[in-house]
């Protein structure tokens, strides 16, 4: 039986690089970032949750519940302790600003981060890893705790806690390249690179493919 799963929308960061603008409302090709986000999650999960500060987050997706953080001012690492907290449960979540990532590869994560704590895909990061692409199961809350309580604020630093599912490189390129897949909207020029991206990754609506 299938566990129960939450599909999270990340919308954290100061966008500094994009003028302080809400980057996720941004439009691709007409169509708002953060709707691409909303609508392949619902494809891989059961409901979904917005974590945001920001007081007009609760207007950016009607009917979609909304939480701010639970310990504000702890970057990425924050953001996913507060998912999990308010989530209450498994969830797969994506930042606001990946608007490449299909419901497939979604729900390969889920599949695999059932048996585990938490399953994140390979890329060619600086990481090696998407951690704002990934499954998480509350069994990561006291790991990344510890973490923050310490202000080790490293997004992947209490992966060594945890048991860890990686879909690896070659399975991740069935989904596509993994430079688009995992691409993040962070200046102006990322959105007109992304323009160029969707003229070819949106043909089938492959971004949000079952």
């Amino acid at each position: 039986m299938t566990v129960p799963c939450t599909g999270v929308i990340l919308a954290g960061g100061g966008a500094t690089r994009y003028g302080g603008k809400p980057k996720g409302l941004e439009r691709l090709k007409g169509e708002r970032i953060i709707d691409r986000v909303a609508s392949a999650l619902s494809l891989a999960s059961d409901e979904l949750l917005l974590i945001s500060n920001d007081p007009a987050a609760v207007h950016w997706l009607p009917g979609v519940r909304t939480e701010h953080d639970v310990r504000p001012g702890q970057g990425s690492l924050g953001g996913i302790h507060s998912a999990l907290v308010r989530a209450g449960g498994p969830l797969l979540l994506v930042a606001w600003d990946m608007p490449f990532v299909p419901s497939a590869l979604l729900k390969r994560l889920r599949a695999i981060g059932e048996e585990v704590d938490l399953a994140v895909p390979e890329s060619d990061s600086r990481r090696g890893v998407e951690p704002l692409c990934a499954y998480y199961t509350p069994a990561c809350i006291p790991a990344i705790e510890r973490r923050l309580d310490s202000d080790d604020l490293r997004v992947v630093g209490f992966y060594d806690d945890v048991r860890v599912a990686r879909l690896n490189a070659a399975e991740v390129a069935q989904f596509g390249d993994a430079e688009r897949l995992f691409m993040n909207i962070n200046t102006p020029a990322d959105l007109t690179l992304a323009e160029q991206y969707a003229s070819t990754t949106d043909a089938g609506d492959h971004w949000q493919e079952e």
